[in-house]
């Protein structure tokens, strides 16, 4: 297995993302070529230890796309871009799958450009996990597309649930479509014409509209909404988190002895579910649609963060999630021609 990592992409690049591979290569025993500066990936990695280590290959890229360039523009001016050349890896078959921290919209346009759309899907995805009482939740879109059609979202429910399946092996997922009421006449026009779309889609176990309140209680293992609301709904879910916890500290600290008492007593819990809440622990999330593997992570990932990415990564290439969602779609088209036809 090996995965190209843009080592110039995201908030603390190269040092973090290096840090990540290296966490990556000693965990799950697989190949990472460093797509970037190669001066400045060889610094980072002589400062491991491991620079010398077969398992962490240099290539040289002299440009990088910075976070305030328009997407188009810079894949098409920035041929020697970190992001291009290490999603050029995977188009020639040289990695097997592609991960950066840098501009999700250069990242979306990298893979629609070299990678190519699977035939019979319209637009890419990306597939954010989110932490419910009950494990997971894919949320798809958090923010490829934010105009998406009732066609792309039901796509998106089709590709969660082939994601759900083989990588976090949830049989049969649940899927719901993020509304204002549970109601089937609930919704702008867009989101009422995907509805009965959902429910003649094959093999989408589809449990109707669900609310924004039902995504942490986990009442669908896949939520489906279009990339403007989705990344919304994933922006609010980080801060939410991260101010929850500063609540926390700040009532053990004025609540006096008996609250600091307590809290020694409830810490091993408030880790726990620390961990739990901790984008990190998640990594990235898949671009799916496009024809390859190609892992988006938040722009402010840390070392952790993109280990876990590369685990995403290495699933998505060993459970074959893009040869599932091309051989699920071609299957639609062969049904739709078929009754065409009688």
């Amino acid at each position: 297995m090996r995965i190209a990592v843009d080592a110039m992409g995201g908030d603390y690049a190269p040092a973090q993302i290096v840090l990540g591979a290296v966490e990556a290569v000693r965990k799950y025993k697989c190949d990472i070529v460093l797509v970037g500066d190669e001066e400045k990936i060889k610094a980072e990695l002589a400062k491991t230890g491991m620079a010398n280590n077969p398992h962490l290959i240099i290539h040289h890229a002299s440009e990088a796309i910075e976070m305030g360039e328009h997407p188009v523009e810079a894949i098409r001016h920035k041929k020697d871009a970190s992001l291009v050349v290490a999603t050029k890896l995977v188009k020639s078959g040289d990695c097997d799958g592609v991960l950066s921290a840098g501009s999700t919209g250069a990242a979306t346009v990298a893979a629609k450009m070299f990678l190519k759309m699977i035939k019979g899907i319209d637009r890419p995805s990306i597939a954010t996990p989110l932490p419910t009482t009950h494990g997971i939740a894919l949320l798809l879109d958090s923010g490829a597309i934010v105009d998406s059609k009732p066609r792309d979202l039901t796509e998106m429910a089709m590709m969660g649930s082939i994601f759900s399946k083989y990588v976090y092996g949830i049989d049969n997922p649940k899927v719901g479509l993020l509304n204002i009421g549970e109601e089937e006449t609930k919704g702008n026009k867009k989101v009422q014409a995907t509805y009965p779309m959902l429910k003649q889609a094959k093999d989408v176990n589809f449990i109707g509209n669900i609310e924004g309140r039902d995504i942490p209680s986990g009442k669908a293992d896949v939520v489906i909404c279009d990339g403007f609301v989705g990344n919304i709904v994933l922006k609010f879910a980080e801060g939410l988190a991260v101010t929850l916890f500063q609540l926390i500290k700040d009532a053990i600290k004025n609540g006096g002895i008996l609250a600091k008492l307590g809290a020694v007593l409830v810490m091993p819990a408030l880790k726990k579910l620390g961990r739990r809440l901790d984008v990190s622990e998640y990594g990235g999330a898949p671009l799916l649609g496009v024809n390859g593997c190609c892992i988006i992570c938040h722009g402010s990932s840390n070392a952790k963060a993109i280990c876990s990415a590369i685990g995403v990564a290495i699933e998505c290439v060993k459970n074959d999630v893009t040869g599932h969602i091309r051989d699920s779609i071609a299957e639609e088209e062969l049904l739709a021609n078929d009754s065409e036809t009688i």
